[in-house]
């Protein structure tokens, strides 16, 4: 019986299945994004975050333990240099799973699996602009600012309208002075 055995095992023997998410995941990190199966790509998904969340600590323990999984040094070394820079501040979900229809031979649900920082369509223009924003009110001195601008605005409009009161009333008394000589 199989009860608690919450992950796939893929159809494999245990050194095949690993053997294989080892392989993935190095392609993974490789190229930045693969097209499997769905199956596989959510199992790579549990294999492969993991191993990013321990590169963002760059230490030679952690490297020799993502190792230990990957079995690849070049894999490794681009992990810790290029993958844990971009991901540095995220706390988590590196991946993501795009399902793009079903394989024509046995009608196998396909999907493509990439990482989440290197799609230049999803992060192009999206800088952290983001003011934080709070529940509370924030007192007199929120209410102090927000009325500054509020007044000085006020004294330019009233400064732009005098002149031209100014300008209306001469052009009003030229008007009456022509009226009377003729």
């Amino acid at each position: 019986m199989r009860h608690g055995k919450k992950f796939n095992h893929l159809g494999r023997t245990a050194s095949h299945r690993k053997a294989m998410l080892a392989n993935m995941a190095g392609s993974l990190i490789e190229h930045k994004r693969i097209n499997t199966t769905v199956a596989k790509a959510k199992a790579l998904k549990l294999y492969v975050e993991p191993l990013i969340t321990k590169s963002k600590n760059d230490s030679t323990h952690s490297r020799r333990v993502v190792f230990s999984y990957l079995k690849n040094k070049h894999v490794v070394s681009e992990l810790f240099r290029e993958v844990a820079a971009k991901v540095g501040d995220r706390p988590g979900g590196y991946t993501r799973i795009i399902k793009t229809g079903n394989r024509l031979g046995d009608n196998a649900e396909m999907c493509m699996i990439e990482l989440v920082d290197f799609n230049e369509l999803y992060t192009s223009g999206k800088e952290k602009a983001k003011a934080k924003k709070s529940r509370r009110g924030g007192g007199k001195k929120a209410a102090d600012t927000a009325a500054a601008p509020k007044a000085e605005a006020k004294s330019e409009a009233i400064a732009e309208e005098a002149p031209k009161a100014e300008a209306a009333k001469d052009e009003a008394a030229t008007d009456n002075k022509e009226d009377k000589k003729d």
